[in-house]
């Protein structure tokens, strides 16, 4: 069941994706000849209109083959008026850029969902207190719950470490304690810790972990939209830091996954219930519109970095030049597909 359920994520993904391409390019009058749900042979085939509708065999991914531009011969255009070819550059981008925008756009939505079915966050309760640190100094309490910060009301957890960064001082702080409300004033310092990708960094601390008690967030209409555009920024930010990472070479590429990561992991989402699956679905939907972004040949993000270049110089690349960068592009991408099933088959058989 949790195959299935990550194979319908993985191919409604990519259908948005698609389908973003297929609206703009159609929007600028541009003839789709084949929309294709996967790579490989057609599993399956109908024809509306003057389209090719299909599902193919291999579910990694998707295309929109326009006329007039097919990645796997750069050098097959068609001058017809209904050409992806004959449209101005700043077109063909929106064209390009509409299938990311799609994965963004779907982002946003699923946070809408999750944001209405509710958020389970860490209630601002007062956990393990460090020695020797300014809240066990100020006299701080395990069980204490932060209820107010420099005048500001305190809901979740998040808030009070957004609060003690926010600080430039000493803190006012008010916690209920056995049905009392005391203001215990404390200054945070700078402390070294690790973040998410081992790197030794600092910033303000006072010494407090959350107890581990958690409460549900169920936000209001007029709230939705702000929590999804922070949530998918947040997701946003946190792809290209991996990637930024990646690229530095503080994230090894042994921990890139693949598709059977995703499988793994969607069907562990989708175990833990509706709100877990929609957030997960969000976040890998960011991330196919980041990746998809990256100015690497044969992918959207490497046709508009093509594209940008006629803009700027009023000519396209040479055919010769195209069609060699079109097939590096190729290569790398096969090579981290490969690299990335590799992990996953490794992380499997060695039980990590």
């Amino acid at each position: 069941m949790g195959t299935l359920t990550s194979i319908l994520v993985l191919s409604f993904l990519i259908f948005f994706h698609e389908l973003g391409h297929f609206l703009a390019a159609r929007f600028f009058g541009v003839h789709v000849e084949v929309f294709s749900i996967g790579f490989g042979k057609k599993i399956f085939s109908k024809i509306v209109g003057n389209t090719e509708y299909c599902l193919s065999l291999i579910p990694l991914g998707g295309y929109v083959q326009m006329k007039g531009q097919d990645d796997r011969d750069p050098t097959k255009v068609s001058y017809d008026t209904d050409s992806y070819t004959t449209k101005s550059p700043w077109k063909r981008i929106i064209i390009l850029f509409a299938g990311p925008f799609a994965n963004f756009l779907l982002a946003f939505l699923l946070f809408i969902a999750v944001g209405t079915m509710g958020v389970t966050k860490f209630a601002p309760i007062i956990g393990k207190i460090s020695p020797n640190s300014p809240a066990l100094e100020a006299g701080l309490q395990e069980n204490d719950r932060i209820v107010m910060i420099n005048n500001e009301l305190i809901e979740t957890w998040d808030e009070v470490s957004m609060l003690i960064q926010k600080n430039s001082g000493s803190m006012h702080m008010k916690v209920e304690r056995a049905g009392s409300v005391q203001t215990i004033i404390l200054t945070p310092k700078i402390s070294e810790y690790k973040n998410m990708f081992g790197e030794t960094k600092q910033k303000k601390m006072i010494g407090v972990l959350p107890s581990g008690k958690t409460i549900e967030m169920v936000y209001s209409a007029s709230e939705l939209p702000g929590f999804a555009y922070e949530q998918t920024m947040k997701a946003t930010t946190l792809i290209l830091t991996s990637l930024q990472k990646l690229v530095e070479g503080v994230v090894s590429p042994k921990e890139l996954g693949g598709i059977i990561s995703i499988v793994q992991v969607t069907s562990e989402a989708s175990a833990a219930g509706l709100v877990a699956l929609f957030a997960l679905t969000a976040l890998i939907s960011v991330n196919l519109g980041v990746l998809n972004l990256l100015p690497i040949p044969a992918l959207d993000g490497g046709h508009i970095m093509f594209n940008a270049y006629e803009m700027l110089t009023k000519k396209a690349p040479s055919e010769r030049v195209l069609t060699a960068m079109t097939s590096m592009g190729w290569v790398f991408l096969l090579s981290l597909m490969a690299l990335s099933i590799f992990n996953d088959i490794y992380r499997l058989t060695n039980g990590n």
